[in-house]
């Protein structure tokens, strides 16, 4: 015996030609009038909207949520200046959960570029309390988001390794953002950085 989603029944719709409604007047089914009365409501419900009676395109960017996310980094920033570092990187944390918050259909560009410089601002407030382990992470972070053209976060990055005194990772990391980052704005603090790591692996052996 066919089940209820198996069978199929033609029902006699009618269409008013006036109001466009839909009716079966023939029909006892108080489910399929619900039904009909459902659609009959969306359709007045978009008939009643304003023109352009058209729901506009959805928008890729929320400019609230990228607005708090720029407040939270101003905030940080003044914190810093202040050397407030402990509040900078609590400041810089919210923000960074508000980036990552960030809907799955917005412009993934958009939320690597807001990480990559919020992390690297963490990193140095990091720094500035000698907090050398949770700054390299944030230097990683920011440069996993952006690799190009984020000397400030490669140099950082090595610079906590030298003060934790890991010198072979610290060549690895410098040797590769000079690979990246040559000729950039931050090549002569990276060729700075790279002598230190020099004299370290010699005093080392």
């Amino acid at each position: 015996m066919a089940s209820d989603a198996e069978t199929f029944i033609q029902y006699p719709i009618h269409l008013d030609p006036t109001s466009e409604a839909l009716s079966d007047p023939t029909s006892n089914s108080a489910e399929l009038n619900a039904q009909l009365e459902a659609i009959n409501r969306t359709h007045r419900a978009l008939l009643n909207l304003e023109p352009p009676n058209i729901p506009p395109p959805p928008r890729p960017v929320n400019p609230k949520r990228s607005a708090q996310i720029g407040k939270l980094r101003d905030t940080a920033n003044a914190a810093y200046r202040k050397s407030s570092f402990a509040e900078a990187v609590k400041m810089y944390a919210l923000a960074i959960e508000m980036a990552l918050g960030r809907p799955a259909w917005e412009p993934v560009g958009l939320v690597r570029e807001e990480l990559s410089a919020l992390y690297a601002n963490r990193a140095q407030a990091y720094m500035q309390q000698q907090l050398w382990a949770e700054a390299w992470v944030d230097a990683q972070l920011s440069v996993e988001c952006n690799e190009q053209g984020n000397g400030k976060a490669w140099w950082r990055g090595g610079k906590c390794l030298v003060e934790m005194g890991r010198w072979e990772e610290a060549q690895k990391w410098i040797t590769k953002a000079l690979d990246i980052e040559g000729g950039g704005d931050f090549t002569k603090e990276l060729n700075a950085l790279m002598v230190d790591i020099h004299t370290g692996l010699e005093k080392k052996l």
